[in-house]
């Protein structure tokens, strides 16, 4: 009988963990929300609830069609969600946590996760029964709106509420201030929570960290393979300029008002993006950030320039594979470097190479997370001792890192912050672990001939 816990929003009972000591509730509901509508903090429900299982995710267009037969997906299908399971739904505003049992004020380390910012989940098998909380810091994954339902941007819908656009990122950041209100029922403590995302989920933190609305409720942050701002890669803009887009779209979907778009079928809607997308030629993300005047105010190179960022600790990096390596590790080292010009909290940058055993993809982007999380054990790879004493390094660094904000500790090789004369970075893979350059020219080539896979 696993035992209840008593929240602000009431009573709530988890169910056992892959990890002794450790009890998992998932499948909270921590916001709701109509289509197109910001989201509303749950507060309060009756009864026990039952977090036992996991909640549904997002529509997404794995929803619609066999993902293993989606053109350029197979590979992070047989990855990450082969054999698995999932329910999709509107209704998706979902969050799971971790937690040793009997842990009082601990840090806590909350994860969103990528996909382009159209796929994706937080119980995926690299994220279900995190190591952390055997580390004493309780771990948090969400899943959030995706695609159309959590990016369209409409002046229809700017009049209706005063802004428009980013409905996903106001469910991250409902999913925040559920976890500041609520963690300290969980043996967390609500002024020491880490922010953590890959791709989607690192530009995620980065326009989170460039918000006025997240000052007090983030203490640290880490991003991987899309943190970092640049004019290039990620950059916002108004939403106003998505109008012409995203009427394309409604149009496309055989609508000719909001009423009628917000009413038809979920796969009737990705439908219609769909063939937007075709008909215009679209290339790159279309469902992303915009500026919406509320909380994303500016670009990310404007928001830099006016100083306008959290003033915290940073944890950055990617991997040598990734989408667009040089760009990726660059916007990583960049940002690091940035805090130190500015006379901010500490900044550590890393860099990930390791080839995973099983193909010769490398290291391909988001081929970090096995480590970070700690999962090895849920994957298909033949992973070697390497790898595992890898994983534990990498999971001590993070959680060290969660702590403190600094990710050194006994027996870890020393990583130096980000500073003035100091070019190095913490090199994690093939090597033992050690501050090191970068070839950023190799780098280069690795962009020019590459097949590598990647989901945003």
């Amino acid at each position: 009988m696993n035992p209840i816990i008593k929240t602000p929003c009431g009573e709530i009972r988890g169910t056992t963990s892959r990890i002794p000591g450790v009890t998992a509730y998932k499948g909270i509901r921590y916001a709701s929300a109509g289509r197109w509508k910001y989201p509303k903090p749950v507060t309060h429900w009756d009864g026990i609830y039952d977090a036992s299982a996991y909640g549904n995710c997002c529509y997404q267009p794995r929803a619609f069609q066999p993902e293993d037969q989606i053109q350029g997906k197979a590979f992070y299908y047989n990855e990450f969600r082969k054999g698995e399971t999932y329910t999709y739904s509107e209704d998706c505003l979902f969050l799971n946590i971790w937690a040793p049992d009997g842990g009082e004020n601990l840090p806590v380390l909350l994860y969103i996760h990528g996909g382009a910012f159209i796929g994706g989940c937080g119980h995926e098998k690299h994220f279900d029964g995190p190591v952390w909380p055997a580390m004493d810091v309780i771990a948090v994954t969400i899943n959030y709106r995706l695609g159309p339902l959590g990016f369209a941007c409409l002046p229809e819908l700017e009049q209706e509420a005063g802004h428009t656009g980013n409905y996903g990122l106001y469910d991250q950041l409902a999913a925040i201030r559920w976890i500041y209100e609520n963690i300290r029922a969980f043996g967390g403590d609500p002024d020491n929570i880490t922010i953590m995302g890959q791709s989607a989920g690192a530009m995620s933190v980065q326009q989170l960290c460039l918000s006025p609305l997240t000052k007090g409720l983030v203490a640290k942050a880490v991003m991987s393979s899309g943190g970092g701002v640049s004019e290039m890669f990620g950059n916002t803009v108004p939403s106003h300029t998505m109008f012409g887009y995203w009427e394309e779209v409604m149009r496309a979907a055989g609508c000719r008002s909001l009423e009628e778009f917000r009413s038809i079928p979920p796969e009737e809607l990705f439908r219609g993006w769909e063939a937007a997308n075709r008909q215009q030629k679209v290339r790159g993300l279309t469902c992303t950030p915009c500026i919406d005047g509320q909380l994303v105010v500016r670009s990310g190179p404007e928001a830099v320039q006016a100083g306008e960022f959290l003033d915290i600790p940073y944890m950055a990096g990617s991997t040598s594979d990734d989408i667009a390596p040089p760009v990726v590790f660059r916007m990583a080292k960049d940002w690091c470097r940035l805090q130190a010009d500015q006379g901010c909290h500490a900044a550590y940058t890393w860099f990930f190479d390791r080839r995973l055993p099983g193909d010769q993809e490398g290291a391909w982007h988001s081929s970090d997370l096995w480590y970070w999380f700690g999962t090895l054990e849920n994957c298909w790879r033949p992973f070697t001792g390497k790898d595992r004493q890898l994983s534990r390094e990498m999971t001590r660094y993070l959680t060290n890192f969660a702590k403190t904000g600094d990710p050194n500790g006994p027996d870890l090789a020393r990583w130096l912050p980000q500073e003035k004369g100091q070019n190095r970075v913490m090199r994690l893979g093939e090597q033992p672990s050690h501050m090191g350059g970068v070839n950023i020219a190799k780098l280069n080539e690795t962009m020019r001939s590459s097949h590598a896979v990647g989901e945003g």
